[in-house]
């Protein structure tokens, strides 16, 4: 067979002898940002579809780095000169991560700060304690909707479904939660011939929302970012809908199969979970470190010449943030199989002024979500060979297909069932570590005791040690 030549897309080396982020050659992105770690170190030169050049930044300092020196680096990406100079063309694939909008992902300065404070002032008014009750009804709906079949594809019966319920409610529209929105929102990021389609439909929906809240304030998200002293408009109110429905979504669907399908597959992390040495919220982090729901972040861009990671980097020149090299970079995790138990320095979420502003929501999702429905199902196991389980992949993130499990047929539960009193503790999930509290139970009937001398009254505070000095006691 005769040896594509440099140049070919198949060859996987592109102009200048950069490697390219996409063709056959890339289809495991993972080995690719290895050999560029082992060439270049931790900032490399690459090509993007196209052969668009950029650099991706694979060093979990240099990345950290970056998102936090909105001086050297912005997301403004009006300031790339590949976008500029027609490098990019209007139909290039990955348009709608590089097009300009007027969110706060890509405002600098003054008018990120109007925009990011009215996202983290609507933030703030969330009831996560009600938010986290939400979660587990939810979940039970859906497990009642397979649980008397003993099997179930968590992924488009779970994974896929569970953080759709919750942004509903959240943004004030559950009555919008359905297959259509959820398979919209799935597909608008893959760039996709339909994905301009979806990304239509997700607008008039959240437009038809702003509206609605602008004209009939409620207590949700969208009312609150609506009312928020920035004062949004109504176009900035959906878009920055749009941004915060489709990223929490596909993030936290992927974080729930990629959490699911560890515990399904690993023996020592799901004895580890079950017998206490771990609990749902340290799997999820555990699970943020080793399969990041978004791989990478692009475009940042230099505002001026500068360094980062032993290369020149030019004015203008973009560069994509490795969130997945970036966490396996061994000057941070030399030993990747060792458990990084609860730690939360990974790069999921971002970092610096563009951090995640809704991770806390996320985390709930995937930590409620994932105990609640292995309470239910404790029998759960993986219904196929694990090397038969398949992805989808893109340079933007990795996620699974599907995900078929099997287990002993459970009855329903009534979702809306609640404790018989407000204030009764909650139960504890044999999913979750520590040393479950032991049942009280009432001692056998005896006679009464002679009284105990009474105990020594607790130390007075400082108030009434005060009263008792001044009335000389």
């Amino acid at each position: 067979m005769a040896t594509p030549p440099p140049g070919c897309p198949a060859h996987g080396i592109g102009p200048g002898g950069l490697r390219r982020l996409y063709g056959p050659e890339a289809e495991d992105l993972g080995a690719v940002y290895e050999k560029l770690r082992a060439e270049r170190g931790p900032v490399a030169p690459v090509l993007l579809h196209d052969d668009v050049p950029v650099w991706v930044v694979l060093g979990h300092a240099e990345n950290l780095h970056m998102v936090r020196s909105p001086s050297q680096f912005c997301r403004d990406t009006r300031l790339w000169s590949a976008l500029q100079d027609g490098t990019v063309k209007p139909d290039h694939p990955m348009m709608p991560h590089f097009a300009w909008q007027p969110i706060c992902v890509h405002a600098e300065g003054d008018e990120h700060l109007r925009l990011r404070g009215a996202v983290t002032g609507a933030i703030s008014t969330i009831d996560h304690r009600g938010i986290r009750r939400y979660i587990n009804r939810a979940t039970q709906h859906l497990v009642n909707q397979f649980c008397e079949a003993g099997g179930a594809d968590l992924v488009s019966q779970f994974a896929e479904h569970l953080p759709m319920m919750v942004m509903c409610e959240i943004l004030g529209m559950p009555d919008e939660y359905n297959d259509r929105i959820v398979q919209a929102a799935r597909d608008m990021p893959k760039g996709s011939e339909t994905a301009i389609a979806s990304n239509a439909y997700l607008m008039d929906v959240l437009m038809r929302l702003t509206a609605r809240r602008r004209a009939e304030p409620a207590d949700d998200f969208t009312s609150h970012l609506i009312n928020h002293p920035a004062r949004l408009t109504d176009d900035e109110v959906s878009q920055h809908l749009r941004i915060i429905l489709v990223a929490a979504y596909e993030a936290t669907a992927n974080l729930i199969a990629n959490v699911l399908r560890v515990v399904l597959t690993d023996p020592r992390f799901r004895a580890q979970l079950k017998g206490g040495q771990m609990t749902v919220p340290e799997a999820v982090e555990q699970s943020l470190w080793d399969e990041p729901p978004f791989s990478t972040v692009l475009p940042y861009v230099a505002k001026h010449d500068t360094e980062l990671g032993g290369e020149r980097i030019s004015k203008g020149d973009a560069l994509i943030m490795g969130i997945a090299p970036g966490n396996v970079d061994p000057r941070v995790r030399p030993d990747l199989s060792a458990h990084m138990q609860g730690n939360r320095s990974h790069l999921a979420f971002g970092g610096g002024p563009h951090e995640c502003p809704g991770q806390d929501i996320g985390r709930a999702i995937a930590d409620v979500g994932v105990d609640a429905l292995l309470t239910r199902l404790p029998d759960v196991q993986l219904a196929c060979p694990e090397d038969e389980l398949r992805w989808w992949s893109s340079i933007s993130n990795r996620h699974l297909v599907e995900l078929p499990v099997k287990f002993a047929p459970k009855p329903q539960q009534d979702v809306m069932a609640r404790p018989a009193h407000p204030l009764a503790s909650p139960r504890v999930s044999t999913w979750q570590v520590g040393t479950p509290e032991r049942p009280r139970i009432p001692a056998p009937a005896a006679a009464p005791a002679p009284a105990a001398p009474p105990e020594p009254a607790a130390r007075p505070g400082l108030l009434g040690r005060f009263l008792r000095w001044w009335r000389g006691e």
